[in-house]
């Protein structure tokens, strides 16, 4: 699930979006997209280009490759949280060049709203999973208070049905 800031920064990339597309239909030369970028071509690439400039990872090349980064941002490997601060400010900077909305401060704020959201699923279903078996535990104590005769009825009510 989307926080309100991940789904209020989506809308207005989606506006700018829209916004382009309208321009393009109105005559501008806007390039649909940036071309990807082959292993050779990143390979050319300076290191301060890179979210991660060490490891090659991460392009900030464009919007697009931006917004990648984000994306993936957590998913990244074999980096300190040193270099992952070094490189959300790299990010944050080259968000802010290419007009890319980022409704985070922090680059650990990105995995917080899909661990709360899973947190608090788990949590309801635990907590219906115990209503179910406490609505099951009631009905046994029922069932074993009743007198032998009145469930002597209900088997013979039962069996008078089967035989319909």
């Amino acid at each position: 699930m989307a926080t309100t800031k991940q789904k209020d920064a989506a809308r207005k990339n989606i506006e700018k979006a829209r916004e382009v597309q309208s321009a393009r239909a109105h005559g501008a030369k806007i390039p649909k997209q940036s071309p990807g970028l082959s292993t050779a071509d990143k390979d050319k690439l300076p290191a301060n280009v890179f979210a991660f400039p060490k490891e090659h990872k991460e392009p900030l090349t464009d919007a697009k490759h931006v917004r990648n980064a984000i994306a993936r941002f957590d998913q990244v490997e074999g980096v300190s949280d040193t270099e992952k601060d070094a490189a959300w400010k790299r990010v944050l900077k080259a968000a802010k060049k290419y007009d890319v909305d980022v409704s985070e401060s922090s680059w650990r704020e990105l995995g917080e709203s899909k661990a709360k959201t899973k947190t608090k699923t788990s949590a309801k279903s635990n907590a219906k999973a115990s209503d179910k078996s406490g609505v099951a535990k009631t009905s046994l104590k029922a069932s074993a208070k009743s007198s032998p005769k009145s469930s002597d009825k209900a088997s013979a009510k039962g069996k008078k049905a089967a035989k319909r």
